[in-house]
């Protein structure tokens, strides 16, 4: 844990004790929504009497911190847990991702003041998100994850939604769902949650949507540049037919024509024979 001391031979070494504030985590990572403690221990010398303890928050390091007590957004979610004898454990409720920060204990007795210039404990508040990830043969893996690692991470049980409905099948209870891409059961809208809570205002979590399957959406495609191909083809046959026919219609009413124009001369000399009576001779 973080430690800190204020030399003997400062304070004075009164029954050989000095004053510290010990930090039993350096950093905490909870979930937006939670409950989280803020773990301290504190000691100071015998003789001496604890006038005030105090929680400070430190959002940036070149400013002072500010005491919890005067900032009305933690009003109703802050409780010490602490003594006036060596507890100093500080719980802070429904989480916002706001409240992340450094967070110092002080005390102060008739003339020392543990100063908050010494480290404190760092809070991360990280909200739920759903990731996608490959996995083997072409399957999607989807992961309930946070910002950081969650620090009490032993007794979470996940609970996952499919279309705004609860899955209550035995795989869902773990951080993460393998789906198939191919199966239509599994298209849909994911989210997840954190059994125990919903009472105390569940986050906005992170959608994932399936609307079409990479194997559709390949299947879709081929069927479409399929389909084009193909009235594409059809269009340059009936194109094709269509020129082929125009061509023999053409050669058949000029073969027409060439016949008609041949009986009609036919016919001419015919008609001139017969208005010439007969034949002429030879008069020699």
């Amino acid at each position: 844990g973080t430690v800190g001391l204020l030399g003997c031979s400062v304070s004075g070494v009164l029954g050989r004790q000095c004053f510290n504030v010990t930090y039993t985590r350096q950093s905490i990572c909870a979930l937006k929504g939670s409950v989280v403690d803020l773990p301290c221990k504190y000691q100071y010398p015998n003789n001496k009497k604890l006038s005030w303890s105090n929680w400070y928050i430190q959002e940036k390091h070149d400013e002072a911190p500010t005491n919890l007590g005067s900032l009305p957004e933690y009003s109703g979610r802050v409780k010490y847990l602490g003594d006036n004898v060596s507890n100093c454990t500080l719980r802070i409720t429904d989480l916002r991702e706001t409240d992340s920060a450094e967070y110092k204990f002080r005390i102060k007795t008739r003339n020392t003041v543990w100063w908050y210039s010494f480290p404190g404990i760092t809070l991360t508040v990280t909200d739920l998100q759903v990731k996608v990830t490959p996995g083997k043969r072409k399957t999607k893996t989807l992961t309930c994850s946070t910002s950081c690692p969650l620090t009490d991470n032993s007794n979470l049980t996940y609970v996952w939604y499919k279309n705004g409905q609860h899955l209550t099948h035995q795989k869902t209870v773990t951080s993460y769902l393998i789906l198939d891409p191919d199966s239509t059961e599994d298209r849909g809208r994911y989210s997840c949650s954190v059994k125990g809570l919903t009472d105390l205002g569940s986050p906005k979590l992170s959608v994932w949507e399936q609307s079409v399957t990479t194997g559709t959406v390949v299947g879709i495609t081929l069927v479409v540049v399929i389909l084009i191909l193909l009235l594409f083809g059809f269009i340059w046959f009936r194109k094709k037919a269509s020129k082929s026919t125009s061509v023999r219609q053409d050669k058949a009413v000029i073969g027409q024509s060439v016949r008609n124009s041949q009986n009609d001369e036919d016919r001419q000399k015919i008609s001139d024979y017969e208005n010439c009576g007969e034949p002429p001779r030879n008069l020699d």
